[in-house]
């Protein structure tokens, strides 16, 4: 590879990633990490998002998305295409397009986890549905989904629960 073809690498510590407090149901937050508006990257994005206790994050699926989880902190359940699944730290769940999911936080503490979207594109639905977060300061109280969050989502990176996949598109 000539140099030319190379790319610069970054190193993103925590609390350097763009940050949105999340509305309800999921509370908690999302910290961007590497995307497209900091890397050279257009083939993902990936980051972190923490789930307050009793949140969750509603069902949904993407039409051209894949999506990997790493859960590194908390406890919960991933209900995955109706079938329930334990979220204990360490558990990973990899979601092709058309696989329905929702993740709960039934713990008393905060459920963390390393998300990873290819092609990217979950940056431009958690700043449109959020707020801007800055580290260190104290959580708000929980507020609602906007308005137009289904329009958000349309124009983002999910595809409506109705929806249904094409012949051939793996659901």
């Amino acid at each position: 590879m000539d140099q030319s073809e190379k790319r610069s690498a970054i190193v993103v510590q925590p609390g350097q990633g763009e940050s949105f407090w999340q509305p309800a149901p999921a509370n908690g937050y999302a910290e961007v990490r590497v995307s497209r508006r900091n890397a050279p990257v257009d083939k993902f994005s990936m980051g972190i998002q923490v789930i307050a206790p009793g949140g969750h994050i509603r069902d949904h699926w993407h039409d051209s998305h894949e999506e990997l989880l790493f859960f590194f902190e908390g406890t919960g359940k991933a209900i995955v295409n109706g079938v329930e699944h334990p979220i204990v730290p360490g558990t990973t769940v990899y979601l092709p397009p058309w696989n329905k999911h929702k993740l709960v936080n039934d713990g008393d503490s905060e459920l963390k986890m390393m998300w990873m979207l290819m092609p990217g594109g979950l940056e431009d639905f958690f700043e449109a549905i959020g707020r801007p977060r800055e580290p260190g300061e104290p959580t708000p109280d929980p507020f609602p989904r906007p308005e137009n969050a289904e329009e958000i989502e349309a124009n983002t990176v999910f595809a409506r629960l109705d929806a249904e996949p094409a012949a051939g598109d793996g659901a």
